[in-house]
């Protein structure tokens, strides 16, 4: 498959029915394993959790959770975005994480936010290229995993006034 080439690849919401999906997504994906509370927020986030799709099959996902900050302003935190590795440079993953950008602008939000493990310089890159910028290193914040420290990437959304 090509480096950077846009494929056929769906986007679908999160429910009851498909969430078994994202957990074995999860599984497969990512060195920790998620509680019930992580379901329950991507399921409560509506539009913001979306699964990818190829060729019918789930490649890919992300799941965020709305955060209320204090004075009431809302963020987006994006607890997981992956794809699988065979379908990693397709697109895939830039249009989970556009969506989820694009859906906060038209939301009126202003920050999304992440926590990526130090050692993972491809997310870290990954996410630059989109704007976001590393503003805080939390030291021992996972516990299973080496390295256990990971740096907090936030982006803030310029407002397009309509």
């Amino acid at each position: 498959m090509g480096a950077g080439r846009e494929v056929q690849s769906s986007l679908d919401g999160l429910r009851d029915k498909n969430v078994m999906q994202l957990k074995k997504l999860n599984t497969a994906l990512f060195p920790v394993r998620y509680n019930d509370k992580y379901y329950a927020d991507a399921l409560a986030s509506g539009d913001f959790t979306k699964l990818a799709y190829f060729s019918d099959i789930c490649v890919g996902a992300i799941a965020c959770r709305l955060e209320k900050k204090e004075g009431g302003a809302v963020r987006v935190y994006i607890m997981t975005l992956g794809v699988l590795a065979p379908y990693r440079g397709l697109g895939i993953g830039k249009k989970l994480l556009n969506h989820s950008l694009d859906l906060s602008s038209k939301q009126n939000i202003s920050e999304i936010y992440l926590h990526v493990q130090t050692n993972n310089e491809d997310a870290i890159n990954f996410y630059k290229k989109f704007g976001f910028e590393i503003t805080e290193t939390i030291q021992n914040y996972y516990t299973n995993i080496t390295p256990p420290d990971c740096y907090v990437l936030t982006k803030y959304i310029t407002q397009t006034k309509k």
